[in-house]
């Protein structure tokens, strides 16, 4: 790589920065490079100014990755750095998730204010998210629960919990560990019974189809068992839906040349539910999280998904 600058796109919050930060120093390390040889380029993004409404209802997660995801089409930055559970399944002609670094815990926390334990909040309670996946889960495990929206950066949720505006919230463990915030967490939750979101806790890289010299920069970073993992994930999302406008949890684990999968659909009120597993060939990964897809939906049936967009 020549000394001149590499371009490093990335939304401002301080977990995205924290992520961008960490792809810098991987890429220092695996280039004998120094800091001054990256350009951190932060921008705004339509997911982060709007904050008074759902995802779901202004047009999903590509709300999070439109403006950057043009920069990096028109040549403005060279690479850009994202959360892969934001990250639609079907990106703009020319752009490909080209790299995933080695995955951080995949389980959500819970974080409450007066209980521990998400199960011991008292009746009525009220707890903040703004996750289907995860407000569809909470009405499955606890239907009393009162659940408002609660959108912004880690540090404005964790404020309005301490404000005692809700009784309890609910993060990924990955964005908290990566804040050096894991000691906020007074649960964590287990992946069988409340399910985290295809591909939550990953880092992905977004880069142009063809740019021989950032496919060799970015090389050295590929981590193979995250990116077999979510090549399962994001194939079970991408024929379910792909959005973020339906509750869909997924997660693979990748052992040596095997890879195990695990999927469930619920409606947004929780009433109902479908489970599924999977195993098989790692190189079939893609495959597997597709026909465990189809699989869901045929035993769910179709008025199972009737109303949720």
């Amino acid at each position: 790589m020549q000394t001149a600058s590499l371009k490093i796109g990335t939304r401002g919050s301080k977990l995205a920065l924290a992520q961008a930060y960490e792809t810098r120093r991987r890429l220092q390390e695996a280039h004998g490079l120094p800091e001054e040889a990256f350009e951190i380029v932060t921008m705004s993004t339509a997911g982060d100014r709007i904050q008074d409404r759902a995802l779901s209802e202004v047009g999903g997660k590509g709300l999070f990755t439109e403006e950057i995801e043009r920069a990096l089409k028109d040549g403005d930055i060279d690479i850009a750095v994202h959360s892969t559970k934001d990250m639609p399944t079907s990106l703009p002609e020319g752009l490909h998730l080209s790299v995933f670094l080695e995955r951080e815990d995949p389980r959500d926390a819970f974080i409450g204010r007066t209980v521990k334990r998400f199960i011991d909040l008292p009746e009525g309670a009220v707890v903040g998210s703004s996750s289907l996946r995860r407000q569809a889960l909470i009405r499955r495990f606890r239907p009393d629960i009162k659940i408002v929206l609660f959108r912004g950066n880690v540090q404005t949720r964790l404020r309005k919990l301490e404000e005692g505006e809700v009784d309890g919230t609910f993060l990924a463990c990955a964005g908290l560990r990566r804040l050096g915030m894991a000691d906020v967490i007074t649960e964590v939750l287990d992946p069988v019974a409340f399910p985290p979101a295809p591909g939550q806790g990953a880092i992905c890289i977004e880069s142009r189809i063809g740019d021989a010299r950032i496919d060799a920069l970015l090389k050295p970073l590929a981590h193979r068992e995250t990116q077999i993992a979510l090549a399962c994930e994001r194939a079970f999302l991408s024929a379910l839906d792909g959005s973020c406008r339906t509750p869909i949890a997924g997660l693979a684990k990748v052992d040596g040349d095997k890879i195990s999968f695990s999927g469930m659909i619920l409606t947004p009120d929780g009433t109902r539910m479908h489970e599924i597993s999977a195993e098989g060939a790692a190189t079939d990964a893609a495959l597997i999280g597709a026909d465990a897809a189809a699989r869901i939906r045929k035993a769910a049936g179709e008025d199972f998904f009737n109303g949720w967009a």
